[in-house]
């Protein structure tokens, strides 16, 4: 019986390999399974100094979501997102706009994207104001929220997603200035952000994390974010427990690579082009396809028993 196995065994085998054989590879195509084509690698080979500005990406960032209808799930909401000048935070306003939220948005030093996402956010029909400094300080963070609470009346919903990051190949070639600038921002900055918004935040109110899947994978070229992002997503959990009593719920969104800012400030020129081409679906994600994540996090309606749960979207995995 056991050699009847075997040879059995051995003629799947043989029939396996004999249809892998015929089977000729399928040339791989970016997936378009969206409700509109988004852009697909290569893209042209560009690189800017940081922060970066969403007005110089070619092509520019989608993040309008025509598509998208809004339903009255934050309305009257107050959210405050920290980067929200550009990629993922302008698409974030925009959709909280389109719920029905006053958006007050942080920004380092992107004043034309800031005033491009005011712009779209008040075409949304709701109020939006500017607050401008660096995450890093606690003092700024602290300044932001009073001023939320002071101009649009009250605070609902902080996203915390202002992120610094750039590659570097070599662990010896990471700087002390370097990883500092990392820490502050991404750890140091989401973590005032939370501490000076909580007491604001009324039972029922989000805290929204943007994380990475660097943060669960790692990343062999970015081993200061990608600390950072780990962090980013223990500190989620963690500040979810705490703030059960209260009846704060706190998440995370952790993406694969997105079109945004970011990235070309960080890659060189030849990088950029490829971007986001070795993920499953062959592209990056556009803003817009990540955004409805953080409506889905804000919302009451929708989320009210999720806590401490972090969600990648990263364009599939396996290859």
């Amino acid at each position: 019986m056991a050699n009847n196995t075997a040879e059995r065994q051995q003629d799947i085998q043989d029939e396996v390999a004999a249809a892998d054989a015929t089977t000729s590879k399928p040339r791989k195509q970016a997936m378009q399974a969206g409700a509109r084509t988004y852009p697909e690698p290569p893209f042209p080979a560009q690189h800017q100094p940081k922060p970066g500005a969403e007005f110089k990406l070619d092509p520019p960032p989608m993040y309008d979501a025509p598509f998208y209808q809004g339903s009255g799930k934050l309305q009257d909401k107050v959210a405050l997102i920290t980067g929200g000048d550009s990629g993922i935070g302008r698409a974030v306003a925009v959709l909280f706009a389109r719920e029905g939220a006053d958006v007050a948005i942080a920004h380092l030093a992107e004043d034309r994207d800031a005033a491009d996402t005011v712009a779209a956010i008040e075409q949304e029909g709701r109020r939006a104001i500017v607050l401008k400094g660096d995450v890093r300080s606690r003092a700024f963070c602290q300044d932001a929220v009073n001023r939320t609470v002071a101009e649009l009346g009250k605070l609902d919903i902080l996203v915390n997603n202002a992120a610094f990051q750039v590659h570097s190949k070599r662990i010896e070639d990471l700087s002390e200035a370097h990883l500092d600038e990392t820490l502050k921002t991404n750890l140091y900055g989401y973590f005032f952000m939370a501490q000076a918004a909580v007491p604001m935040l009324p039972t029922g109110g989000a805290i929204i994390n943007t994380g990475s899947i660097t943060g669960i994978d790692g990343s062999a070229g970015l081993l200061d974010y990608s600390m950072t992002k780990g962090g980013i997503h223990a500190f989620t959990r963690a500040l979810s427990g705490q703030l059960v009593p209260r009846g704060i719920r706190v998440n995370c969104v952790a993406p694969g690579p997105v079109w945004t800012p970011l990235n070309p400030s960080d890659r060189e020129a030849g990088e950029v082009s490829k971007f986001g081409a070795k993920q499953p679906m062959g592209r990056p994600a556009q803003p817009e396809e990540i955004a409805p994540a953080y409506v889905f996090f804000a919302s009451q309606q929708m989320s009210s028993y999720i806590t401490g749960e972090i969600l990648p979207i990263i364009g599939g995995y396996g290859h």
